[in-house]
């Protein structure tokens, strides 16, 4: 069968948000390196679910932050800012060169993201958990005012332990919010340790559909298949939550860092900043 230009543009495609996602990671170790301190892993687990959402799904235009029927992002695991910020300049909300100042005295980028102070993002987040109901406010307030936009909400597995998520779930399921996606970037650890250990939360899947959720599983780094998933969203209308449950590995992408509870927050140095950078762009 010949290959046609449909298929080499989908090729073309996930090739490019492979690269991006590449980008993720690499950013980040060079984002920690500047603050001496950095959450590696927590990142490297949701790089491609970044690299789709920004670079394929989410309707946004970098010149209007506040565009009203802008898609909204929640980042409810708020400590991934670090693999979220680069995306943002990438993508043109500001300029890449600000990132120089990471954590530094009065640089406006931070451990966690500051929606008054950075254009592109949606919600200030710090202590994990309350990103599930802002979200569904906004789904909610979106519907009030007759925007068709969605809301995503980006979560991790070791905080659904938070209590609040399971209200914010409740409500969404009750309210029917159709034009809220929660995502959950199932990455099996936590700062204290994996999380079927810590706070069970599997069945994930299972325990949202319980609240009326429609609900996804799919290999978080399975570029293809999150296009296809998120392509077949149903509108943004009067239905049910969706739920995407991101099968994913902490630390995704370097060795010594996968499903290791030792690099939720590190830093690297010396020959190990060197060679975790040439493992990433593949010179190993």
């Amino acid at each position: 069968m010949p290959v046609t230009s449909t298929d080499r543009r989908a090729t073309d495609q996930v090739a490019y948000l492979a690269d991006r996602a590449r980008f993720v990671r690499t950013e980040t170790v060079r984002l920690t390196r500047i603050a001496g301190a950095g959450h590696y892993s927590a990142v490297f687990s949701c790089a491609e679910l970044f690299s789709v959402l920004y670079y394929s799904q989410l309707r946004l235009d970098p010149t209007r932050p506040d565009w009203p029927d802008r898609d909204r992002f929640v980042l409810s695991k708020g400590h991934a800012a670090i693999g979220l910020y680069p995306v943002l300049a990438d993508v043109g909300f500001f300029e890449p060169f600000e990132l120089d100042t990471y954590t530094r005295l009065g640089s406006p980028f931070g451990d966690h993201p500051d929606m008054r102070r950075i254009p592109g993002v949606d919600f200030s987040s710090g202590s994990l958990g309350h990103g599930l109901s802002i979200a569904a406010g906004m789904a909610l307030a979106g519907r009030m005012s007759g925007s068709d936009h969605r809301t995503y909400c980006m979560l991790g597995d070791g905080e659904l332990a938070e209590g609040q998520i399971w209200e914010a779930a409740m409500s969404a399921g009750h309210f029917r919010l159709g034009n809220l996606v929660a995502i959950v970037d199932a990455n099996q650890l936590g700062i204290d340790g994996f999380v079927r250990d810590v706070m069970a939360a599997e069945p994930i899947d299972g325990r949202f559909a319980a609240f009326g959720w429609q609900t996804h599983r799919v290999d978080g780094h399975d570029i293809p298949a999150l296009l296809e998933l998120f392509a077949g969203l149903p509108a943004a209308a009067d239905g049910p939550p969706q739920l995407v449950v991101a099968d994913t590995v902490k630390g995704k992408g370097v060795a010594r860092m996968e499903l290791s509870p030792d690099w939720h927050v590190g830093n690297l140095a010396g020959t190990d900043y060197d060679d975790v950078l040439a493992e990433l762009e593949g010179r190993a």
